[in-house]
Parts: C-alpha cells; structure tokens; sequence
C-alpha cells in the first residue's frame, strides 16, 4: 500500500495521508477508528454507489466496531444543489449526529463534493474522510479540499476549501466502472502530463493499452503519480491564489461546457473538449507548437474521449458561462495554457476573439 503526505502550512494538524492500494478496505475501519475518535460514523453516498458498495464499506467499519449509518442522495451532478445539502443536514440532525462524528465521502466527485461541503458548515465544522470510488475522483476531486455545489448560473459557484483527514483509495473499484466513466478519470490523468510531468505524458501514449485493460500496476502508478502531483501542488497553494489554479487546464472552456450541456457532457468529456480547446489557443498565440498541439489532441483521441463540441450548444451561451466563471478576476478571465508538455503558465491575456474562434472551430 503506497501512502502520500498532505503537508499544508497552517499546522501539523491540517496535515493528512493518502492511502493507495487494492484490497485495503479490511484496513480502512481499524485506520479511521485510530485517527478519528469520534461518536458517530455516517457514510454519505449515493444510488449508484450504494447498492455496490454501501452495506460492504459498514460491515467492514463495523467490524472495527464503529457505529456507522449510512445517507444516500440520488446519483448524478443535480444533487450538487443546496437543496440537496439542506436535505443532508437535516438527516445528519435526526441521526443525532454532533461536533464529535465524522463523515465518509463514499463515491465518486459528486459525492465527495457534497459531503466535504457538508462537513465543513455543519454545526460549524466536523471531520470527514473520502473514499473515492470512481478513477476521476481518486486521482482530483478527493485530494485537496476542494467542496462546493452548483447554481444553476454555473459549476462549484457555492463552496469551501476544507480538507479531509483522510484518503482512502482502494484501486479494486475500478473494477466495475463503466468504460466511459473509467475514460473520465483518464482525462485528468492526461492533465496532469500535459502540466506538470512529460514522462507521464509518454507513459500514457506509449502504455495505452494496458491502460485501457485497466493493468493493475499501471493503475497503482497512473494514480500515485498523480496524486503525488496534485499533493504537491495543494501543498504550496491551498487556496489557489496562484500555482493550484494550472490544475484548471481544460476546464474554464470544460465547465462552461457542462453547464451549456446541462450537464449531458461528463466531467471528463468536458474537460477533455476544453484541453483541446486550452491547446489551440496556446498554439494560435505562438506558445506551443503545432507538434506539441497535435500530440495533445491525438492522446485525447486516443483514450476514446472527445475532442469536438457536440452539435446545438451556443456559443454566445458558452462564453456567458465562461464570464461568470470562479475563477475570474476583476471580470476577467484567467487561462491555464501551455508553453510545452509539461510546462504550463496562467494568463490573462487571451484576446475573446480567439477564444470564440476556437470554439467555432471545435463546432467544425
């Protein structure tokens, strides 16, 4: 079992460990009875997750002898709402839930979205732990803290950066993922080659069929390697007030995308769209060379993600969900783009005609 260390800057206490390996779950109960003391246990997961995994992950917390209940929401991103947090918070009240129980995340992004979000606000703050049981959510959503629900004006609009005291990941899951939700999670593993490592880059282009029979080494690396890579990341920039927002390549365009979709394209559809979208734009304004472009572009295709937008989103839509974006400052919109694989800036300066002008040509 491989374990990677958070280390923030607040304090030793913000610090916390990510825990990777198959078959780890036995372990998972006897870990968070010794790191959590707390008076309750309650698993927040939803109807996909539940019927697979739901009763399996109490037994083995059980086992530990922890008292444990579990709160199901329905799948699918419209549970990222408040309604959806209210509903929660008032279960976790009737549980007799306090200040001393802790939350498990057990899902996928949406899931440990809603249950970080939750735990950082309930009766002003309680721990929580993610179990991650989707590829997207055990090498992002997981790790770092991010929490939040949607508007329907846009994507995570509502949320906290609150940190887990755990992460649990149990590579066995993978198992009985659907091959598109299996592609989701590969499109932020090439995200993180594009950004931050040209060796995983390679790995991914030269490895791609065993990836894609989900070889278990080659998952147990694909995954360590980037939650070391987000881990790092978070470390020195917790908040994203500066290195932390290169993990948004692709997703400015991706986001708005998901949201013009209402939400048919997935996360990692969206997001792959938006890194070919994120590769023209650095190649049309002589950052990145045509080479370097079409390496990005035929990797994506090569993992059977999209690289078009479909037919009937809007454009003028798009560029409105990109405007009302998170992320931008004073008005304006910051673009993670790249210089080389491996090498990425954030910038400002991206003129909207350009940015129209890929997205018309993406529409091609």
């Amino acid at each position: 079992m491989e374990r990677i260390k958070v280390n923030l800057e607040k304090s030793c206490r913000e610090a916390y460990e990510i825990f990777i390996g198959e078959d780890i779950l036995d372990r998972v109960g006897l870990a968070i009875k010794g790191q959590n003391h707390a008076d309750r246990y309650v698993i927040i997961t939803d109807s996909n997750v539940n019927p697979l995994y739901g009763e399996m992950v109490r037994k083995r917390l059980r086992e530990s002898l922890l008292p444990v209940d579990i709160i199901e929401i329905p799948a699918g991103e419209a549970s990222k709402s408040l309604g959806t947090v209210s509903d929660v918070a008032r279960q976790l009240v009737r549980l007799k839930a306090s200040r001393k129980s802790l939350l498990i995340a057990l899902g996928g992004g949406v899931v440990g979205d809603i249950a970080g979000f939750i735990a950082s606000i309930y009766m002003r703050s309680i721990p929580y732990v993610q179990i991650p049981t989707t590829l997207l959510a055990q090498v992002d959503s997981s790790v770092g803290g991010k929490t939040g629900v949607d508007l329907p004006e846009g994507k995570n609009l509502v949320g906290t950066f609150y940190q887990p005291r755990a992460v649990y990941i149990e590579l066995s899951f993978l198992k009985t993922l659907s091959d598109k939700d299996f592609a989701n999670g590969l499109a932020e593993i090439i995200k993180y080659g594009i950004i931050s490592d040209q060796n995983l880059f390679e790995l991914l282009e030269h490895e791609s069929d065993g990836i894609k029979k989900r070889n278990p080494s080659l998952m147990e690396s694909l995954v360590g390697r980037s939650c070391k890579i987000k881990a790092e990341i978070v470390e020195m920039d917790e908040k994203e007030l500066g290195l932390r927002r290169i993990l948004n390549f692709g997703h400015t365009l991706g986001h708005a995308l998901e949201a013009e979709s209402d939400y048919s394209l997935s996360h990692g559809e969206a997001v792959s769209i938006g890194m070919v979208g994120a590769a023209m734009i650095s190649h049309k304004l002589d950052y990145l060379d045509r080479a370097s472009c079409t390496r990005i572009v035929d990797l994506i295709k090569r993992y059977d993600l999209p690289t078009k937008i479909p037919a009937g989103l809007d454009t003028t839509r798009v560029m409105g969900f990109m405007a009302a974006d998170k992320k931008a400052i004073s008005g304006q919109l910051h673009f993670v783009l790249a210089k080389r694989i491996g090498v990425p800036f954030v910038t400002p300066e991206v003129p909207s005609g350009v940015v129209e002008k890929v997205i018309e040509e993406l529409q091609s």
